[in-house]
């Protein structure tokens, strides 16, 4: 009975394809790679290349059968992998760059669009491998193109990890400046977390964690579009709770719409169906816009005085109406607020109304944090590292995930742009404080975690 109503609504979704950008943004194979760790990195490179293509191999082609199926485009097919500073620590001479490259190679191989999980857990400390890891990231990202790296720097129960959180911030310059041939898109694929989630199908902070099993599927659905023509079919004085309503509807039916295609693609592999991460992940087309569904709301723009309200509302209902559709659903599950792969928010900055410091504040209540926000090549490590450190606290006292991406484009300032194309976008470089953070962010250890982590 549940397949025949999931089938129904697949149906009801066709016009939402159509003619507002619905799509199920990832399919994301998370693999273990724990049993592929050996003394000689060859040996760890060989087992990597076979575990992935013994799991993954005909995971783009039997999804684009499920695409062509219930014409639900399926955009991008990715996998993940145990944090690859587990993996490579146990070599004699480990090499994280050789590793890397051949996760790059046999993404390449089973044709997937990204490979996540180049990554390091240190919310209390750095082991031999996390080190080593973080120092590989830059050259890593430059000398491949899908592989995508993460490090979780705090949690709520551990705190920051400050000094993770300024070696992080040399990091994100220094990958900055070995791609500045491509508007720095190294910092792009390199992502900071607080809390971050151990089955999410997003990139770039994708991994497949320690309580995942062998192998699982994680599908990704968005839908800007479809939120934002919801509530434009509302009468115009249509409160609050109808409004939140009207997205928790059309939340349940894409969620369900998601969950039939992941589990059918997931049976067809051969493998557990994990989680639907219902995050309302925008693209640079128009009308696929978060910033697109505060306007639908009343606002005259992203960024004017009630965005973080409104943003509020949008993440709960979305969660509500997601929850109900599946006893499964995971990862990060809200709404993604990236500046550079949302038109409307490109369009906010561009005009000067959203600021780096409403963008912060937004961050409170959204999934994920401050995400593709393009900023100076020449802004300082020290202030980087206290924007690092402001995104985790905010995650920290608030038991939520939040995370950085940030992009300090090298030889590019306040006025420029920088440019990836596809769902990476454009995005405008915004300006930001130019107090020094210096002597703060200096300090090193670990800022404790708050009272309410002593909830055991």
């Amino acid at each position: 009975m549940a397949e025949i109503i999931n089938e129904q609504f697949i149906l009801e979704t066709i016009n939402m394809v159509k003619m507002h950008n619905l799509d199920i943004r990832t399919v994301t194979m998370a693999i273990s790679l724990r049993d592929c760790i050996h003394p000689n990195v060859d040996v760890v490179c060989e087992n990597i290349r076979k575990k992935i293509k013994k799991y993954a191999f005909n995971l783009v082609e039997y999804a684009n059968d499920l695409e062509n199926d219930y014409s639900i485009p399926i955009i991008n097919k990715r996998i993940s992998v145990t944090p690859i500073s587990i993996i490579g620590e146990a070599c004699e001479n480990p090499d994280y760059v050789k590793i890397a490259k051949t996760l790059d190679d046999v993404a390449k191989e089973v044709g997937v669009n990204f490979i996540g999980g180049f990554s390091a857990l240190v919310e209390k400390g750095f082991t031999k491998g996390d080190k080593l890891l973080i120092e590989s990231i830059p050259e890593a990202l430059a000398q491949t193109e899908r592989l995508c790296a993460s490090i979780n720097l705090a949690s709520s129960k551990a705190g920051i990890n400050m000094d993770a959180v300024l070696k992080m911030a040399e990091t994100i310059k220094k990958a900055a400046e070995l791609t500045k041939d491509n508007d720095s898109i190294g910092a792009a694929k390199l992502v900071c977390f607080c809390n971050s989630a151990s089955d999410n199908p997003f990139m770039a902070g994708a991994y497949c964690g320690f309580g995942e099993p062998e192998c699982a599927l994680n599908v990704g659905v968005s839908g800007p579009g479809v939120v934002r023509a919801a509530i434009e079919s509302l009468p115009k004085n249509s409160d609050f709770s109808e409004m939140a309503n009207k997205i928790k509807q059309t939340a349940y039916k894409i969620t369900s719409t998601g969950e039939l295609v992941g589990k059918k693609l997931a049976k067809r592999l051969e493998i557990p169906f994990g989680v639907v991460d219902l995050s309302l992940a925008p693209t640079p087309a128009v009308g696929d816009s978060v910033a697109g569904i505060f306007q639908a709301m009343g606002l005259e723009h992203a960024g004017a005085h009630g965005t973080t309200a409104a943003l509020a509302m949008l993440n709960d209902a979305v969660k509500k109406g997601g929850i109900m559709a599946s006893s499964h659903v995971g990862g990060l599950s809200g709404a993604f607020i990236p500046v550079s792969e949302d038109a409307g928010m490109i369009d906010a900055v561009t005009q000067g109304v959203l600021s780096f410091d409403k963008l912060e504040a937004m961050t409170c209540v959204c999934s994920v944090g401050i995400d593709m926000v393009a900023v100076a090549g020449d802004t300082p490590v020290s202030t980087i590292a206290g924007i690092i450190a402001d995104e985790m606290a905010i995650g920290m006292i608030n038991k939520k995930t939040t995370a950085v991406r940030l992009i300090p484009a090298v030889g590019k300032n306040v006025g420029d742009k920088i440019y990836f194309g596809g769902l990476l976008g454009e995005a405008p470089i915004m300006p930001i404080s130019k107090l020094s953070s210096e002597t703060f962010v200096m300090r090193g250890g670990r800022i404790p975690a708050p009272i309410h982590s002593l909830n055991n």
